[in-house]
């Protein structure tokens, strides 16, 4: 990409981001061309869809929380580290307007596409939470995303505190199906994690 080229996608970039945050998913495409000082030929010719606009507002976002994913790999407690990356995806889906929308509503072709970025960053850390016997093994990155997504654009109204709460609550079902009478000692973690999150909010 030529340097004037690259120096309007970055503009772009940037007064995307800005009203994504203000305005939502379906933010004026004009007013953000203009807020970037280009034309609306020049934002379709960079971005032919508001989808693809969408895809590389967020794909920055994304990589910064698959990034994190990674990091977290490394604690010790498995559950803990899906437990604090799920609150953390799901804080930032509330606090950035739209992104819930479009990691749910995003047409299917798009394979490349934020949801998939973000599944297959948590995957590791849920596998390794079933494996210790924290998760139930029919939980699926898949369903826990859904999950996260789903209290993010039910919490947006009242913020990221109520999208914490509420991702508590529901983290409390993820535990072993069938545990013995007295409370086990996974499904005890399962509270402390969320019991931990619930008052960081």
């Amino acid at each position: 990409m030529r340097a004037d080229a690259q120096r309007n996608y970055d503009r772009i970039i940037k007064a995307a981001s800005e009203a994504i945050a203000r305005d939502g998913a379906y933010a004026s495409l004009e007013e953000i061309a203009r807020a970037a000082g280009v034309g609306s030929a020049t934002l379709h010719r960079h971005f032919p869809t508001r989808w693809s606009l969408l895809q590389a507002v967020f794909r920055g976002c994304v990589r910064n929380l698959a990034a994190r994913a990674g990091d977290l790999r490394d604690v010790p407690d498995s559950l803990d580290a899906l437990t604090t990356w799920l609150h953390e995806v799901t804080a930032y889906a509330t606090t950035t307007r739209g992104l819930a929308d479009s990691l749910l509503n995003e047409p299917v072709e798009e394979t490349d596409s934020c949801g998939t970025m973000l599944i297959d960053a948590g995957e590791p850390l849920l596998r390794r939470a079933i494996a210790d016997g924290s998760v139930r093994p029919d939980v699926t990155m898949a369903d826990l995303m859904i999950l996260a997504n789903g209290i993010s654009l039910a919490a947006q109204p009242t913020g990221a505190a109520k999208a914490n709460q509420l991702l508590t609550l529901a983290l409390q079902g993820i535990g072993p199906a069938d545990p013995p009478p007295h409370t086990t000692e996974a499904q005890s973690r399962v509270d402390r994690a969320a019991a931990v999150h619930t008052s960081d909010g």
